[in-house]
């Protein structure tokens, strides 16, 4: 029998019900509760802001860092660094800008945490240029992006 839980917000009268299996983990439960809560809270957030094209930025804000999130999870790396990097073009951060950033970070990671470090943040040498070509037939220089490995 499917569980349910629901978080309001009283500002706005937004109501989230999230219905499902749930895991019986009290940890996972909390989780669950914590996620919908916050969802809740950055919904009634946007939809309390009363300027048309501020209200639009803020959902378009939360949906991109969603589409991280997502990526992340799924270990889609090659789609975190495109919506990444598609928000700082959006904000007006040129590729050589973020080539400089790019290196100095790689540079900060090298001396912290050795090769090993930026090579599991994506940062051992690709730069934005030298990035998978998303358009290219698959093969051995372009893995799927489902692929696990």
């Amino acid at each position: 029998m499917p569980q349910q839980y629901v978080a309001s917000d009283s500002t706005t009268g937004l109501h989230v019900q999230v219905t499902g299996e749930f895991p019986e983990d009290p940890d996972d439960r909390v989780r669950i509760a914590r996620t919908t809560n916050l969802f809740t809270r950055l919904m009634a957030t946007v939809l309390s802001t009363t300027n048309d094209t501020e209200r639009r930025e803020r959902f378009r804000a939360i949906e991109t860092q969603l589409e991280v999130a997502d990526a992340l999870i799924r270990g889609d790396l090659v789609e975190v660094q495109r919506l990444i990097r598609d928000t700082l073009h959006a904000m007006g951060i040129s590729d050589d800008q973020l080539r400089e950033v790019e290196q100095q970070l790689r540079e900060q990671l090298r001396a912290i945490g050795g090769d090993g470090l930026a090579g599991m943040l994506g940062l051992d040498g690709q730069g934005p240029d030298e990035q998978p070509d998303l358009d290219a037939p698959e093969g051995p220089d372009r893995p799927r992006l489902d692929d696990p490995n």
